[in-house]
């Protein structure tokens, strides 16, 4: 493990790293989705705006569970005082670095995409009104493999900075050791723990595989969308029982609620596009104002 990289003066938080990387994974299989599906939108721009809401809505999540936790940290943060505010922000950072939700991240993230999908404008046989309704769901259609891409390869950057995502202590040959200076040590902190990052990043690999060669078929707007809001939520809900996570709700963790909320919004969503049977033409307009 690698929570962290020193080059020189240089301190890298390798979560960041990878989040970056991530990002790049996510902004290559959007712009070869929308390139084979003649869509003139930038990735990029798109990727860029989503990661954003999606680090905020993660962190907002996760720190809005405990307020007592965050009036703490918010206690902490300004205790050198506002006369010194490069220590402030830099005890901001450091408490900004680490505790994240994947469920706020993946709420934020669809509603900057639908906001993008909204703006975007798609021309076809439903512009105008009812355009306005669907075009966020084509986005998200073909968001769903660059989401999975960059959601397994983000996995990783929790792993290296040993964060507390790794799993339950194990006997099994692939376990790994966290690092001393990793985030949040396992009990003990010698233990070998399940490296479930890992199996979220295989995971996440062939859901990305299955939606990409679905979205070569003429399936109705949002059935990818509802696709991957189920295996997602599958995959969340299975790799629960192997991590560190407190059952809070019948024997259930909060991601474990949470992705069975997903799978649920996932079926009726791919109910809803089966009935419907919404077709769209690919194409954006150049100019949003047509």
């Amino acid at each position: 493990m690698f929570p962290y990289i020193d080059i020189g003066p240089i301190h890298l938080g390798t979560f960041g790293l990878l989040l970056w990387l991530a990002a790049v994974a996510a902004t290559v299989v959007l712009h070869k989705n929308f390139v084979r599906n003649t869509v003139d939108a930038d990735a990029l721009n798109v990727v860029a705006l989503v990661v954003i809401a999606g680090v905020l809505g993660a962190k907002a999540w996760h720190e809005l569970q405990n307020p007592a936790d965050l009036y703490a940290a918010y206690r902490q943060i300004i205790a050198p005082g506002w006369h010194r505010p490069f220590a402030v922000v830099m005890d901001f950072l450091h408490w900004f670095q680490a505790g994240f939700a994947w469920f706020g991240g993946m709420l934020a993230g669809i509603a900057m995409l639908m906001w993008q999908g909204r703006m975007a404008r798609f021309k076809g046989p439903l512009e105008g009104t009812q355009g306005a309704v669907v075009g966020p769901l084509r986005m998200l259609d073909l968001a769903a493999p660059a989401a999975a891409i960059g959601y397994g390869v983000g996995r990783i950057g929790c792993l290296l900075s040993g964060d507390g995502d790794y799993g339950i202590n194990t006997t099994l040959p692939w376990g790994v050791h966290m690092a001393k200076n990793a985030l949040v040590l396992p009990t003990p902190p010698d233990a070998l723990v399940q490296p479930t990052p890992v199996y979220e990043l295989i995971f996440s690999l062939v859901m990305a595989w299955w939606l990409w060669r679905r979205g070569t078929k003429n399936l109705s707007v949002g059935t990818i969308t509802g696709e991957y809001l189920m295996l997602s939520g599958i995959g969340r809900f299975l790799v629960e029982f192997v991590r560190v996570n407190p059952r809070l709700y019948w024997g259930m963790s909060n991601a474990q609620v949470a992705a069975l909320g997903s799978v649920v919004v996932g079926f009726v969503l791919m109910g809803v596009a089966k009935a419907k049977k919404v077709q769209w033409a690919p194409e954006l307009a150049a100019d949003p104002r047509t």
